[in-house]
């Protein structure tokens, strides 16, 4: 079975211009060639900001790029034809495709209610700091754009269960909504800040059996509408794992195909926590390494000062590999983004060997690692900052060394705090396979290792071409590997290195 190679198909700072969709069509032939045979694509439906929204700000899930809202008919990335289109460009060239779906939240209503609410303490939303009183709140939605087309669904005060802003006294806070679900908040399996079910806008109340079978119905109607082959769910540590069970086991009895479903649960410090919410869902939804990503972006602070022999600890891929979908970079972790902790240059060909030729984990490449990006904004100093991210060099070299020879045992050389590696041994029948990494956040570094005998007398080169010479294995197919300082070197057969 090929293994999945994931690639995330936007970044936060992509121009809004409505080219993704066109983009994505044009280069589909080539991410296949490469090896790419997975993109996750940004939410295609309308958000509040309309064709400038990122689409985190979920406003009409039935609004593909469709109907004149919010200021634009098309989306960020483009049309609802467009984005058809796409999608099965992607198909011809067996690309699975995933949709991002932002399930926690809905903004930018079209109507004003006066809704009974409670302030809570933001650092404890398990506290009351006010009784009850009444505000107008942005909480109805009527989709004037597109009326009753696809659905008839009002979504008013009744299906939410917080809100930010009580626009008749002009406040922000964070206001629970007192409905007949009750005064508080849906249970989570963790106590972070009390309860951290309210995260931003309006917080949809999953509580309300009417707006379960409405994302349900939504479900049918994008998997009937787009034959997707996945999804990426938004902000699931705010959502009840209950929701998610009773969403994806819906949407999976839909297709006879095995849908790809991943959540972002970010917590880049306990992996344990993680797991927990995989044990919730009994393993119907794969997770990101976010511990891992934040395992890269230390060692790529600390240089020669990280032990890479640690570089897996605490990180979900170590855990439950099966289950772990690992990435270097997201769009959230991006320079000038809220979560920023981006992975420094030297460090990402290094990271990116880690996720893409180790027998463990689903990778996801960020799509500023395959092009580039250059973007401005604003940072926390208020200062508006210039950024250039450079394309990584060296993945091209990974993902055909994936696509081709990721066959055979794996054996880990983790024996040194600067220098590590390991190889895959290859198979007899595939003469051509086998590999060895090898990476150092040091000096000048080397390692010996062994793909076994069935090896023996093969001639490897780097395939990064970090280094010049040519290494031949000895009776048992092993060698001392070198690798340059601050680098990665990935050494295969003469063969397979000639057919790249």
């Amino acid at each position: 079975m090929t293994p999945i190679t994931l690639a995330q198909y936007f970044h936060w700072y992509y121009p809004a211009d409505g080219s993704l969709w066109n983009q994505l069509k044009e280069k589909a032939p080539e991410l296949a060639k490469q090896g790419i045979n997975a993109v996750w694509l940004p939410p295609s439906y309308k958000g509040a900001a309309g064709g400038f929204s990122v689409g985190y700000d979920t406003y009409d899930l039935f609004d593909l790029g469709e109907f004149d809202q919010k200021g634009s008919v098309r989306t960020k990335y483009g049309t609802k034809e467009e984005y058809l289109a796409a999608i099965e460009a992607c198909h011809q060239h067996g690309i699975k495709v995933v949709a991002d779906v932002v399930f926690n939240h809905k903004a930018g209503a079209d109507e004003l209610e006066k809704v009974t609410v409670r302030r809570m303490d933001p650092a404890n939303r398990n506290e009351f700091t006010s009784e009850p009183f009444e505000i107008e709140a942005w909480t109805k939605f009527t989709f004037p754009g597109r009326g009753d087309q696809y659905s008839s669904f009002i979504w008013d005060h009744r299906c939410f269960s917080g809100i930010d802003w009580a626009e008749d006294i002009q406040e922000s806070g964070i206001f629970s909504i007192q409905n007949e679900y009750g005064e508080g908040w849906e249970e989570l399996p963790h106590q972070e800040l009390g309860n951290y079910d309210y995260l931003m806008s309006a917080d949809i109340d999953f509580r309300n059996t009417q707006v379960r079978e409405e994302l349900k119905y939504w479900g049918r109607w994008f998997l009937e509408t787009t034959h997707v082959g996945g999804f990426r769910l938004d902000a699931i540590k705010h959502m009840s794992p209950n929701i998610i069970n009773e969403w994806v086991d819906h949407v999976q009895s839909i297709t006879q195909d095995h849908l790809f479903i991943v959540g972002e649960y970010w917590n880049v410090h306990d992996a344990n926590e993680l797991k927990e919410y995989v044990d919730a869902t009994s393993g119907r939804v794969q997770l990101f390494d976010a511990p891992l990503h934040h395992n890269f972006f230390v060692a790529s602070r600390m240089g020669k000062d990280f032990d890479l022999r640690h570089i897996f600890d605490n990180s979900l891929v170590n855990i439950i590999p099966e289950l772990a979908v690992t990435l270097v970079d997201n769009h959230d972790t991006q320079s000038l983004q809220e979560l920023e902790s981006p992975v420094e240059a030297w460090f990402k060909p290094l990271a990116y060997a880690m996720i893409l030729l180790r027998m463990q984990g689903t990778p996801c490449v960020f799509f500023p690692a395959l092009y580039g990006a250059h973007y401005k904004d604003k940072g926390e100093d208020g200062n508006e900052h210039e950024i250039w991210l450079a394309a990584v060099e060296e993945l091209p070299a990974f993902l055909y060394l994936r696509k081709t020879s990721l066959v055979g045992d794996q054996h880990d050389y983790f024996d040194h705090p600067n220098c590590i590696g390991w190889v895959r041994s290859g198979t007899v029948e595939l003469a051509d396979s086998g590999f060895a990494v090898v990476l150092s956040n040091g000096t000048d570094g080397w390692k010996y290792m062994e793909l076994g005998a069935h090896k023996a007398g093969r001639k490897m080169v780097d395939l990064t071409k970090h280094r010049p010479e040519e290494i031949t294995l000895n009776e048992k197919g092993g060698a001392e590997f070198p690798c340059n300082a601050g680098s990665v070197s990935v050494w295969v057969t003469t063969e397979l290195a000639q057919n790249f």
